[in-house]
């Protein structure tokens, strides 16, 4: 199995913490170049410190703060003056606020939709110009599971996750014949800052303990627990790797087999 990828680099969005970093250090394990991209500049010099080197790969950052797209644009316009091809992007950042939908705000939706729809869309008109000219790409969505079935209390995000995958499902199809597959994965209840919220929004909601919630939440997962961060940045890796060619235009959960649609 060629899981290589040594002389690839990557762009991985929202990297500093979570599901963002794992993945960006499984990227690195396979042998890539590692670009983070977030908005806080220390945590990005932080953490590009703990990815493997070994490879002799050469890492570096992006600062950008994906609630304004013309930020986005300008770290985007800085970096292709001095790097032209990226191979591989994975484009993740933080979920909408909570809340049901009846209740969210017509400003809420513009946000979030600048922020997962419109960033991302620019990252990939940037990046694909150079993909296609290598012959190899791939853009990785993480998005929600939510995508497959709506989850409650998160009207907005539910809403703006199906938006991405439906471009990303477009994208996969305009794509495919230069050899740049387009993939959703989507994260389920892992320990991550995400999961916090969630688990401390739903206490704060139902007057529940922390503890009883997350338990009810663990209950919901056939595997019977949480995920961990490094498992999904596992499967984000294999999917950015040469073997993972024939794979495109999917939804893929990892969830440890909560999500009950197929």
């Amino acid at each position: 199995m060629n899981l290589d990828l040594s002389g690839k680099t990557a762009i991985v969005c929202g990297s500093t913490q979570g599901l963002g970093f794992a993945c960006a250090v499984e990227i690195a394990l396979l042998g890539a170049n590692v670009i983070l991209m977030a908005r806080n500049e220390d945590k990005l010099k932080l953490c590009l410190q703990s990815l493997d080197g070994s490879n002799g790969q050469k890492h570096d950052y992006i600062v950008a703060d994906f609630a304004d797209p013309q930020l986005v644009k300008a770290a985007m316009e800085q970096f292709e003056k001095k790097q032209k091809t990226v191979h591989i992007l994975v484009n993740n950042t933080g979920g909408p606020a909570g809340g049901t939908i009846m209740a969210a705000k017509e400003e809420e939706f513009l946000q979030a939709f600048n922020a997962h729809l419109i960033c991302n869309h620019i990252l990939v008109q940037a990046l694909v110009p150079g993909m296609q000219e290598a012959n190899f790409g791939r853009i990785i969505n993480i998005i929600s599971t939510s995508v497959k079935q709506p989850i409650p209390g998160l009207g907005v995000s539910n809403t703006i996750r199906a938006a991405v995958a439906n471009w990303s499902k477009t994208l996969a199809g305009e794509l495919g014949k230069y050899g740049i597959t387009v993939n959703n994965v989507l994260p389920g209840f892992t320990k991550t800052v995400r999961a916090d919220y969630v688990i401390k929004k739903k206490a704060t909601d139902t007057g529940k303990n922390e503890a009883d919630v997350t338990k009810e939440l663990v209950a919901e997962i056939p595997a019977g627990r949480m995920g961990m961060p490094e498992e999904f940045g596992a499967v984000v890796a294999f999917l950015c790797s040469p073997a993972a060619g024939y794979i495109s235009g999917i939804n893929l959960p990892v969830d440890g087999g909560r999500t009950l649609s197929l």
